[in-house]
């Protein structure tokens, strides 16, 4: 079997190699999948290459071996060189089981019935096409975990006696992303970011917590308003911030989330609530003929029950098994809006989730929030990115056209497009998030209280004023760098003397530690 691709390229699917080479693994595999059907296939963000040179080495999109790491020229050595040095792919893997069918895969156990490759991959094509091969089950032979451990995070173990394997994949058939072990997501793990949390807020004013949190609540829900571009009311703020305190206290359930979706929705309320009933697409429409213009196109509407279904009981599932809280998270949340289930709410549900599976899984306590929108909405334009890069690799896959009423008619199976990927990218974005939001917003925030209490304390020593002026004049004075303009002055405190602005200015900028440049 060969292809375009059997010989040395340079180029592969506009992604040029380090140097000429052959494909070797799932580039390999795509390429063959691709040069016999019609089906498309994303790319990986890392692919492997074998050259003439002898040296290993890698870049940020290849992987590159020498000859005598180079397979087979068949399917089945590129497979289990893929298995070997790349992982689990479930998506391209499915892809290649529906094109090859079972006659490989029988032939492969026919010739090593015991090899740990042979049964990993006779347990993949069971698992992901859901038939049972004319194979009997082995009697014998230690068993082989399925992921291996040190390429990827896996899930909890579950032997498979026919098989002789350990299914520890990080999900259900049904839902079921793969993140890559990567040196940034290793040492965001080894910092113990979580405990860092507890040691900042030991020795303080418990009554200094209790109205950081309050703030930070506020601020997290108009943050993650401000990321869909929406500025509400601060009742509607609050109210959505209320929420977010709840999070953590109930299960994950399909109906705790449209619960969850009257609430961010508020008075805005849509005919249809709840699960689509609609096909749907984040984008625009062209201005002449009102045709769609996707970005991103959302699951098939048919295909949401067993989405929703996998992607809860993955979440489950993990929370249940030893997987770290921060990538639990990123796969739950991401895979909720890469579905994007409802009609509207999907992006403040999203980062709602975030909330509630840190909590719940106690990598950070109820009584402290934890604004990480305000940490997205830092890296707006990361995050976007970060969505795009899921997207821009599918939008191409899904068959649609334009519909009467201006939305999109999904032609084409995708379910799979939303089932099966690597989330290493959108893992490593959040964590570097989780670690904004620990390191930085939160102490920030302490620390400003802690200075905002000495300043009241020193305003209220010195004059007599109501609260709310007092917290007015400090506002007024962090707004301007600790100076009160003369305009604000004029309007608000006509009635100080020279001699008291000075005073109070000079104290505010002591107590905040403002430098004159």
């Amino acid at each position: 079997m060969s292809n375009q691709y059997s010989h040395k390229i340079n180029v592969f699917h506009g992604r040029s190699t380090p140097e000429s080479g052959f494909l070797a693994g799932y580039a390999f595999l795509i390429a063959e999948i691709e040069v016999n059907t019609d089906i498309i296939i994303p790319l990986p963000d890392i692919l492997s290459i074998v050259t003439e040179k002898h040296q290993r080495y890698n870049t940020a999109q290849w992987q590159v071996f020498t000859t005598r790491h180079r397979p087979d020229k068949d399917l089945v050595s590129h497979l289990i060189f893929a298995l070997k040095y790349e992982g689990v792919d479930l998506y391209i893997l499915k892809k290649l089981f529906q094109f090859t069918k079972e006659e490989p895969i029988i032939n492969m156990l026919n010739n090593q019935p015991t090899s740990q490759y042979s049964r990993r991959i006779w347990f993949l094509y069971e698992w992901l096409i859901g038939d049972t091969l004319e194979i009997p089950d082995l009697k014998t032979g230690t068993y082989v975990e399925i992921v291996n451990p040190k390429l990827q995070y896996v899930g909890s173990s579950l032997n498979s006696t026919r098989h002789r394997v350990k299914n520890n994949l990080p999900g259900t058939v049904e839902f079921c992303p793969m993140i890559r072990k990567t040196e940034k997501i290793e040492g965001f793990i080894a910092r113990d970011l979580s405990g860092l949390i507890e040691k900042g807020l030991d020795g303080r004013d418990k009554d200094l917590i209790r109205r950081t949190a309050a703030f930070l609540l506020l601020k997290d829900s108009k943050a993650s308003f401000a990321i869909e571009g929406e500025y509400p009311p601060n009742v509607r703020a609050r109210n959505w911030g209320k929420a977010i305190g709840e999070a953590g206290k109930k299960q994950l359930m399909l109906e705790e989330l449209e619960r969850l979706q009257d609430i961010v929705m508020g008075a805005k309320k849509l005919s249809n609530m709840g699960l689509r009933t609609e096909e749907g697409f984040i984008g625009e429409h062209d201005r002449e003929t009102l045709s769609p213009l996707p970005d991103h196109i959302s699951a098939k509407v048919v295909d949401l029950p067993s989405l929703m279904k996998g992607l809860l009981q993955t979440n489950n599932l993990l929370q249940e098994s030893e997987y770290d809280a921060v990538l639990v998270a990123a796969t739950v949340a991401f895979g909720f809006v890469f579905i994007h289930p409802f009609a509207d709410g999907n992006g403040r549900l999203h980062r709602y989730i975030i909330h509630h599976i840190l909590i719940r899984m106690g990598y950070t306590r109820r009584g402290m929030i934890f604004p990480v929108s305000a940490a997205i909405l830092n890296r707006i334009d990361e995050y976007q990115s970060i969505l795009e890069s899921y997207s821009s690799q599918r939008i191409d896959i899904v068959e649609w056209e334009p519909t009467k009423d201006h939305n999109v008619k999904i032609l084409n199976d995708t379910i799979d497009l939303y089932r099966y990927y690597d989330l290493t990218a959108q893992a490593e974005f959040l964590y570097e998030c989780v670690a904004e939001t620990i390191e930085k917003i939160i102490p920030a925030e302490l620390d400003y209280l802690e200075k905002y209490d000495r300043m009241t304390n020193y305003i209220n020593s010195y004059l007599s004023l109501p609260d709310t002026k007092v917290d007015l004049l400090i506002k007024l004075l962090n707004q301007n760098k600790g100076n009160l303009s003369k305009n604000k002055r004029e309007k608000e405190f006509d009635d100080f003397t020279d001699e008291e602005i000075l005073s109070i200015e000079e104290s505010f900028q002591s107590i905040f530690e403002i430098v004159e440049k």
